[in-house]
């Protein structure tokens, strides 16, 4: 009898590692995750847009004035990467046996080859400043600078953020099966996913939906989570 009670008090007691996981499941890791991806993400596009023209010009020109805007915002990339990696792993965790395996893949998939094409067109414009930064006074072929531009031009509007579509409708879908965030918000994701299938490739200020919608899931999420923790402490009490 006296080892029965002892194993029911060890199994009644929360171990620290459980404790810890616990709190690592509460939607708060996720909505924080995905509140700094999309700040990083939106200011890293903006100082991008307002640094690199649209139209084709001497290379030196805007390198020279807006090289160092466009490191910063390079270097914001890689942050806002590991903060959407850790958006999608706490969303899984939290989604758990509710996850359907069709669904989980596709989530996970569309999620990581869009953080991966993001980080290709990163380096592509990256390694365009670095050449010039070390050979400043080296004369640049237009047509080695314009397939740099073109080639992170179409990472980013074709296939990168055709995946972030992808996810936002299989994030959107597993919303509504699961209800984690309300319907007006999935019904959101569905349209803005529509959006920017059709006409990334046309409109750069499409970009700017993707990190906008996770912001406000997000955003939900923490407020969410923020309004029930009051009720969640207070009920031992009662």
């Amino acid at each position: 009898m006296v080892e029965i009670a002892r194993d029911s008090r060890a199994t009644a007691t929360p171990t620290r590692a459980s404790l810890t996981r616990a709190v690592l499941r509460t939607p708060r890791a996720a909505a924080i995750a995905g509140i700094v991806f999309s700040l990083l993400l939106i200011a890293s596009l903006w100082l991008l847009r307002l640094s690199i023209p649209r139209d084709p010009v001497e290379i030196s020109v805007w390198m020279e004035k807006d090289a160092g805007k466009v490191t910063f915002a390079l270097n914001l990339v890689p942050i806002a990467g590991v903060a959407f990696m850790w958006f999608l792993g706490v969303l899984r965790d939290r989604l758990g046996a509710r996850e359907d395996k069709f669904f989980a893949t596709v989530f996970l998939g569309s999620g990581l080859m869009f953080l991966g094409m993001l980080f290709i067109a990163a380096a592509a414009i990256g390694a365009l400043v670095l050449s010039f930064n070390e050979s400043p006074n080296a004369p640049f072929e237009m047509s080695t600078t314009t397939f740099a531009r073109k080639f992170a031009y179409d990472i980013m509007h074709i296939y990168a953020f055709k995946m972030a579509a992808v996810f936002m409708i299989t994030t959107s879908t597993l919303s509504i099966y699961t209800r984690f965030t309300p319907r007006w918000i999935a019904m959101l994701g569905y349209t803005s996913a529509a959006v920017i299938l059709l006409f990334s490739g046309y409109l750069d200020w499409l970009l700017f939906v993707f990190p906008c919608w996770v912001l406000v899931v997000s955003i939900y999420i923490l407020s969410e989570n923020l309004r029930r923790a009051p009720q969640t402490a207070a009920a031992p009490e009662g």
